[in-house]
């Protein structure tokens, strides 16, 4: 295990990759050696297509516009390839159910549909890893990337110079906070206590990454989960008016991760957290959809029911046709063009809200 206390790396002056037709253009570097990710299905790319879970994509028409189904839940990209598009690297990175041999060195895909920050979080959809389990797995990586560097010392030293990459939490609202049929929670806590356990655990989440080298950390607020398709279905009396006690629980988390932020910056001075505003970003979106080239914010590009919200894509269902023009592709999960949107603004700040205290463009600089 590794306990040392490794220092800020220099600062690495690294040139964006350019695309031309002209095979004389040779694609630069990286803007950082590895990308870890961690999370749930808006970024899962395949871990749990092995699964006995209900939370699978590893069908069509999911993947319609990625070349067939990999296990990502969207029609194409997810916010984590669009990110990893923009910081240079010239392949997506791959499932920790997949990844072998020197393919870690650029970093490991972690993330699990269901997945959340409690570990009974999506249990009634089956097999899923949670952000424990995540952890753990990448504590696996480390000990492979030790063997492949030779020493801790230049594992160490390599680690620290990647991005970390973590989104959890919608889970833990949609799949255990707001359904008393299956949990308890919502009896236990007010939605300001449970803002207050999720994020107690997912410290204890933070510091281990930490322990094992990572010092780049970028923190995916949550998303506006009383917008999308499946809560309109269910609870918005006219299909379109977001559902605002879902959405005002999800903003207490995100001021709790925010302020988290600023403690794990002021008490760690060779690492740097920031944190993304999901919320916001969306927020933009449906206030004008119009901006983004968006014209459907409130319907699913497939799926069944009222705002095709009650569940997700069904096998060789056939897909809206302007896949572009939706925010939503299922009753869940962003089309790549919404996934576009974030990951764009996640790495270079369209609003100084949208990152804080610096967007991943400059935190791939540090």
């Amino acid at each position: 295990m590794m306990k040392r206390m490794w220092g800020v790396c220099g600062m690495v002056v690294l040139v964006f990759g350019l695309w031309s037709s002209s095979s004389s253009v040779v694609r630069a570097a990286p803007q950082v050696p590895c990308y870890f990710i961690f999370g749930d299905s808006l970024v899962d790319n395949g871990n749990n297509n092995q699964l006995q879970s209900l939370a699978r994509a590893d069908y069509l028409p999911y993947g319609i516009d990625f070349g067939g189904p990999t296990g990502r839940f969207s029609n194409g990209k997810t916010t984590v390839d669009v990110i990893a598009e923009l910081l240079g690297f010239d392949d997506y990175i791959p499932p920790f159910v997949s990844a072998r041999g020197q393919d870690i060195l650029k970093g490991v895909n972690y993330a699990s549909a269901a997945a959340g920050i409690r570990e009974e979080t999506g249990r009634q959809l089956g097999g899923r890893i949670s952000f424990s389990g995540q952890v753990r797995n990448y504590q696996n990586t480390v000990s492979q990337v030790v063997n492949l560097l030779g020493s801790e010392d230049a594992a160490a030293d390599y680690l620290k110079k990647c991005i970390y990459s973590i989104g959890l939490g919608s889970n833990d609202y949609l799949n255990n906070y707001f359904m008393p049929t299956f949990y308890s929670t919502s009896n236990q806590y007010t939605p300001d206590q449970y803002a207050g356990v999720l994020i107690q655990q997912y410290t204890e989440q933070l510091k281990l990454l930490y322990n094992y080298g990572a010092r780049k950390f970028v923190l995916f607020g949550v998303g506006q989960i009383g917008c999308s398709p499946n809560e309109l279905a269910q609870n918005s009396p006219d299909g379109r008016t977001c559902v605002q006690r879902i959405n005002s629980a999800n903003q207490i988390f995100n001021s709790r991760l925010k302020s988290l932020v600023d403690q794990f910056n002021a008490n760690n001075a060779d690492a740097k957290f920031i944190f993304v505003d999901s919320y916001g970003i969306f927020q933009d979106i449906i206030n004008s959809p119009a901006t983004y080239g968006f014209r459907v914010t409130n319907t699913g590009c497939c799926g069944v029911g009222r705002n095709n919200g009650q569940i997700t894509c069904l096998p060789l269902q056939t897909p809206c046709a302007n896949r572009n023009e939706h925010l939503f592709w299922d009753a869940f999960h962003p089309t790549e063009a919404g996934n576009t949107v974030v990951g764009r603004r996640a790495y270079s700040a369209q609003r100084p809200t949208d990152a804080y205290p610096i967007d991943i463009r400059r935190l791939a600089q540090l």
